[in-house]
């Protein structure tokens, strides 16, 4: 089956038409449902290459900031994003004698600022030429389709170029993380004892904020092993919440999982379940928003843009103090310590336990989307439904929020101070952004 047939299939106007078209209200195919489409192509490209949650925010924020910013150029309610996020310049403007179809043009920067971040872009190269082909059967002029097409990738260009300079590129060249043997660090995890993931991802450049370490949260509880102290009994939390799960609290805890790689292990083989991020479930519901809405095509693209940009800057604020405190996961501790057979709901993922990234991420996400859409935007969140999980239904962005950062400690992979101290961590990102960016 072709993919376009899954992911592009359009209500084109006209298409036995031959006619050449230039009114482009007969070419509005790049409508707010193909923005939403563009974006879950991207989450399933990401989902089969296999991201790290950071590294999905990254991918994310690029190729919806292109989008928008060629839709920017001809709405005086869409302001640039030029000279407000860091090192970022004016993107180039279209010849002023060539006629450009601007959701056509803000398609192809969208594709073509994605490609150099995955690593098969062959999935979009395909669903971009699909995509072209349907436009030129309703009869697009074929200098129209050509300047747009150009100016996308003109555009698509000076976002990469961007992005090339982030710090991604270079944090390969740091050192790799050094297990500590001091009491209370941070151990590789079963089943599989994967190495820490992203250790030096405070060192990428933040979209707004002013460094890594800008919202710091409190500082996990002091390290012991004596079953007076507050941090066992931190930890006795973690035992009873797992062993005291009703059937709500753990459809709870596997509808947040949003671990990009499960791995399953049967006799001597093992398989990987891949998923969507912690990040994808927020850019999902942001479409699920924008959809229960009826935006316009320049408004999704508004809403898309400041969710990622958002994301991203909280995963920079998060994993910065992953790696300062690099906190033992309550799975280690509690093997070691209470009872060594004991496991958790969700397969604990490979990086220091605090503050828990889905709390930061989560409420970081929902005050922008609150912001933006308003509070008590009741919502049926149908995100996990293709990796088969059920629907759920939230009176609001916080109550997702607040469920989702709950969900850490019935999964049994979070302390308590972990997802108290991330959320916190994470509606101060979210403040920050919120003001920073509220011209837009």
């Amino acid at each position: 089956m072709r993919f376009i047939g899954f992911i592009f299939g359009l209500m084109l106007i006209g298409t036995s038409c031959k006619k050449e078209v230039t009114n482009f209200s007969e070419l509005d195919i790049y409508t707010q449902e193909q923005q939403i489409r563009w974006n879950k192509l991207l989450t399933k490209v990401m989902v089969e290459d296999i991201f790290t949650p950071p590294v999905c925010s990254r991918i994310y924020a690029y190729p919806h900031i292109a989008a928008y910013e060629v839709l920017a150029t001809a709405d005086e309610g869409m302001l640039s994003f030029a000279g407000t996020l860091k090192d970022f310049n004016s993107i180039p403007t279209p010849a002023a004698d060539q006629e450009i179809y601007l959701p056509l043009a803000s398609m192809t920067a969208f594709a073509n600022a994605a490609k150099p971040l995955v690593f098969t872009p062959e999935k979009i190269d395909e669903a971009e030429a699909d995509y072209y082909e349907q436009i030129k059967a309703i009869g697009i002029s074929e200098s129209i389709f050509k300047h747009s097409v150009a100016y996308g990738k003109k555009v698509a260009d000076h976002i990469v170029d961007w992005s090339n300079k982030d710090g991604y590129l270079e944090r390969t060249a740091l050192s790799q993380y050094v297990l500590s043997e001091e009491e209370g660090m941070w151990k590789p995890t079963p089943p599989d004892y994967m190495p820490a993931i992203e250790p030096h991802w405070n060192t990428m450049r933040p979209f707004l904020l002013k460094s890594a370490g800008q919202f710091s949260p409190n500082t996990p509880t002091d390290f012991s092993t004596n079953k007076n102290s507050k941090f066992y009994q931190e930890a006795m939390v973690v035992v009873d919440a797992v062993k005291n799960l009703d059937e709500e609290k753990t459809e709870t805890a596997k509808f947040w999982d949003c671990n990009p790689n499960v791995s399953h292990t049967k006799g001597h083989l093992m398989f990987f379940d891949q998923k969507i991020s912690p990040g994808g479930h927020w850019m999902s519901i942001a479409g699920i928003a924008s959809k229960k809405k009826n935006l316009s095509t320049g408004q999704t693209a508004r809403i898309f843009a400041l969710t990622s940009i958002t994301l991203a800057d909280a995963f920079i604020s998060c994993w910065d103090e992953k790696y300062r405190s690099s906190l033992i996961r309550p799975e280690t501790y509690i093997n070691e310590n209470i009872d060594p057979d004991w496991k958790p709901i969700l397969q604990t993922p490979p990086f220091p336990e605090h503050t828990s990234g889905h709390s930061v991420i989560s409420s970081a996400a929902a005050e922008m989307l609150t912001h933006l859409l308003g509070d008590n935007f009741a919502f049926t969140d149908s995100s996990e439904v293709d990796y088969g999980l059920p629907i759920r239904e939230f009176t609001s962005f916080r109550n997702a929020a607040e469920e989702a950062a709950i969900s850490r400690l019935y999964g049994g992979i979070h302390y308590m101070p972990a997802i108290e101290y991330g959320v916190e961590q994470g509606k101060k990102v979210g403040f920050y952004m919120i003001e920073t960016l509220k011209k837009h």
